[in-house]
């Protein structure tokens, strides 16, 4: 039979068994067996739950937990049977009952008594009463989990497969902390239940020995009370493996390594504490009446021990003196100090523990996975973040700089977590706003997390904030972040794949600086460069007959229509606002040629008529929660766009030749203003 086969019966069959020696007798020999089986099996669970990374590992064992109790009650049953109709049930409890205890009964009495408080009163009630907390606290945690891994995934930092993996995780460890809260009670009713079985063998023993069999009072106390003992050790001694199992299990947290070698790892990770521990065992010869052997032995093995531990402190001694040592600049050095970057990230030093991986910081990696984020959803590659701790700003705070220049601030106090919500008074901590989208937030006391996700709050750490901040800037600020040489390196990874398209267009047709004229002004609109290769198409047509940037990057959006349009659609469908064909022409009329491209003419009086008329359709729309888009003739788009920027800077302005095969067209409004007048 295959092993697999094998596997998915041998618990069935077990089972099924077990229930079956409930009724039927055993023989002595199978008995013994059985019980020997069940002691190796208990010490195997025992050993496993010792040697697993973290409780999850093990998720099977509130299950091996049930099956083991009900295979020990099980022998209960039959060895009480066996005791009861022929005075002996086999050579392992009478072995128990004789030699372990030496024949005493009140030795054998005391011993099985302190094995019952061991487990009942110390090792079960306490494992019991950590699997209900765990078990509490691991549920009160699922949706702050959840929220940290929706965080994770929408700044970038894991992917949909890992999430979905994070998930199951968190699932699986609220299933198996709720399984072992129940199962911690089987534990606790199996102690219970060996005090009766074990009472009902000593005055059934008494009855059967001196009613039935007309043994004397000593003659059924020696029988009877001696294999009573001894079935109730034997049943103890798994039972009591299987309790500290379970208080292993439920009390081992998440860790490299397994059990024992990270408690070595850990006591022996101080030299001092092992000295002190020696030098005291040896204080202890001192006393007058002690032995003096077997505290000289353990001091001194504590002493032994302590030499053979790394001194952490004097290792890192020389390290700090060659830090501390001055070193001799060079001119390499003072260049680096004169650079500016184009991205950096300042914290005050209260907050330096962002960055620090050696007290948890995951900052710089989470900025890592942005960095991924970006160049695949708008396509270009982020510099590195050059983050450093800032004197001059406050506590608490941080700055995003872009070619040293300070761009955005926000704060991320040490030991807080931000609640973003509408129902945040009964929470205590300090108000502020989300830095992105202005929401109402307030910052709190990690302590507090679960607290504010049941309120309804959305809860993100402040690694996350800050992600989520400069997520924000860099999209903003693309265009700005595209350097010559970042237009270079796009350039050579589109010739490795399509190198006639890429050798077609420079350095004969256009220079890399009028491509990377182009790609800032696609990016400066919020569209993606990711499609390199159509965009160079393109431009290849294109430059054929004209340079001038601004028809080449309409030329680029009309390539890009249908992926420009996607961004806008909402239920298969993009809402527009047009001019109106004799205020085409106008505009048209009204545009003029300057060295950053060209522009509206416009009285101010005219302009004015404009923006509110279109500012009134705009307003009309998103009340009634549609975000439209303004629509135009190519010709004017660029200079169109450019007069509505300073006022309504996210109001998108396309083409018609973007709207061509991007879906269905919806129009919320059309601007017809009075007969616009030229500037004079």
């Amino acid at each position: 039979m295959p092993l697999k086969r094998v596997n998915q019966l041998a618990v069935p069959v077990g089972v099924v068994f077990i229930v079956v020696m409930l009724v039927v007798p055993l023989p002595a020999f199978l008995l013994d067996l059985l019980i020997a089986l069940n002691i190796t099996g208990a010490l195997l669970i025992l050993l496993t739950a010792m040697f697993v990374r973290r409780p999850l590992d093990f998720a099977a064992f509130p299950a091996v937990l049930l099956v083991m109790t009900l295979f020990r009650l099980a022998l209960n049953v039959s060895a009480t049977r066996l005791v009861l109709l022929d005075g002996f049930a086999g050579h392992v409890i009478d072995t128990f009952g004789h030699f372990v205890v030496g024949g005493s009964l009140v030795v054998g009495l005391i011993v099985f008594a302190i094995l019952l408080v061991i487990q009942f009163v110390v090792i079960t009630n306490g494992a019991g009463r950590v699997a209900e907390v765990g078990a509490r606290f691991t549920l009160d945690a699922m949706p702050g989990k959840q929220m940290a891994i929706d965080a994770d995934l929408n700044s970038g930092l894991i992917d949909e497969d890992e999430a979905r993996k994070r998930r199951r995780e968190v699932h699986a460890e609220a299933d198996f902390y709720g399984a072992m809260d129940g199962a911690s009670k089987f534990v606790k009713g199996d102690a219970i239940a060996a005090i009766v079985i074990t009472l009902v063998n000593l005055v059934g023993g008494f009855a059967v020995g001196m009613a039935q069999k007309g043994l004397s009072l000593s003659d059924a106390i020696s029988t009877y009370s001696l294999l009573s003992v001894g079935d109730g050790l034997v049943s103890q001694i798994p039972a009591l493996l299987l309790s500290v199992a379970t208080g292993l299990v439920v009390t081992r947290s998440t860790g490299e390594d397994d059990m024992g070698s990270d408690i070595m790892r850990q006591i022996t990770a101080q030299r001092m504490p092992l000295r002190v521990a020696g030098f005291a065992g040896l204080l202890l010869c001192v006393i007058p009446g002690l032995p003096k052997l077997p505290f000289i032995l353990a001091g001194g093995l504590m002493l032994l021990a302590s030499t053979r531990v790394d001194d952490g402190e004097k290792a890192a001694e020389p390290e700090a003196a060659a830090e501390l040592r001055p070193r001799e600049e060079t001119p390499e050095d003072l260049v680096h100090e004169i650079q500016v970057d184009p991205l950096a990230l300042d914290l005050s030093p209260d907050i330096v523990d962002l960055v620090d991986t050696a007290s948890g910081g995951d900052l710089l990696s989470r900025v890592k996975a942005l960095r991924r984020k970006i160049a695949g959803e708008i396509g270009i590659l982020i510099p590195p973040l050059r983050t450093r701790d800032n004197l001059d700003l406050p506590s608490q705070t941080y700055a995003v700089k872009l070619f040293g220049v300070e761009v955005a601030r926000g704060e991320a106090p040490r030991g807080q977590v931000l609640a973003i919500g509408d129902f945040l008074g009964s929470l205590p901590g300090t108000p502020t706003r989300e830095p992105v989208f202005g929401l109402d937030a307030k910052w709190i006391a990690q302590e507090l997390r679960s607290q504010a996700e049941i309120s309804g709050a959305t809860v993100v750490d402040r690694s996350s904030v800050i992600t989520t901040h400069l997520a924000e800037i860099v999209g903003q600020h693309a265009a700005r972040l595209l350097g010559r040489e970042d237009v270079r390196l796009l350039t050579d990874v589109v010739k490795k794949t399509h190198p006639v398209v890429v050798e077609e267009l420079t350095p004969t047709q256009l220079s890399l600086g009028e491509i990377q004229r182009v790609l800032q002004a696609l990016l400066d609109e919020g569209v993606s460069i990711r499609d390199l290769v159509r965009i160079f198409e393109s431009l290849s047509l294109r430059a054929q007959t004209s340079k001038d940037v601004d028809i080449l990057v309409e030329a680029a959006r009309a390539a890009l229509g249908p992926a420009i349009v996607a961004r806008h659609m909402s239920d298969g469908a993009v809402s527009v606002i047009s001019l109106e064909p004799i205020l085409e022409h106008q505009l048209l009329e009204a545009q003029r040629p300057t060295d950053g491209g060209a522009i509206l003419a416009l009285d101010p009086e005219t302009a004015q008529q404009v923006l509110s008329r279109l500012d009134g359709l705009v307003r009309d729309a998103q009340e009634s929660n549609v975000h439209p888009v303004l629509v135009c003739a190519p010709q004017i788009r660029a200079s169109v766009r450019r007069f509505l920027r300073p006022t309504m800077p996210d109001l998108p302005v396309l083409s018609y030749t973007e709207l061509i095969g991007g879906g269905q067209v919806r129009s919320v409004g059309v601007v017809t203003p009075e007969p616009l007048a030229l500037a004079r």
